[in-house]
């Protein structure tokens, strides 16, 4: 039976901790105000970001939370999206990934999404 992946979603703002394990931002943007000795980051996979259209839509309206995952899971089908959603698969493969997104609710955000996707 395959071990499942410990997946963690946090905002890149936040401290980080020591249980973070690979720390990756995954959103398409650089945050505001973060440095990046701020960040403690690993790696910026911006490539599986939602395309501007997909974001701008879903920040009018939060409640569209389930209508952008499935939209958002249609994007990663895009050869670019699906190798780097790869990419996190393998790095969560044998240590704790940490997914970061300067999002204000990451409990609704894309890293919510890819959290799920990597879990699974």
């Amino acid at each position: 039976m395959a071990q499942k992946r410990t997946v963690h979603v946090r905002r890149v703002y936040d401290t980080p901790a020591r249980t973070d394990g690979t720390r990756v931002l995954v959103d398409g943007l650089w945050p505001r105000g973060m440095t990046k000795e701020k960040a403690h980051l690993d790696e910026w996979c911006k490539q599986v970001a939602p395309s501007m259209e997909l974001r701008k839509w879903y920040l009018r309206n939060p409640d569209r939370f389930a209508e952008f995952s499935h939209r958002y899971q249609a994007e990663l089908q895009d050869p670019e999206r699906a190798d780097a959603l790869a990419h996190l698969r393998d790095l969560a493969e044998d240590a704790t990934l940490t997914l970061l997104t300067a999002t204000r609710h990451p409990e609704t955000s894309k890293a919510e999404v890819l959290a799920a996707l990597i879990r699974s």
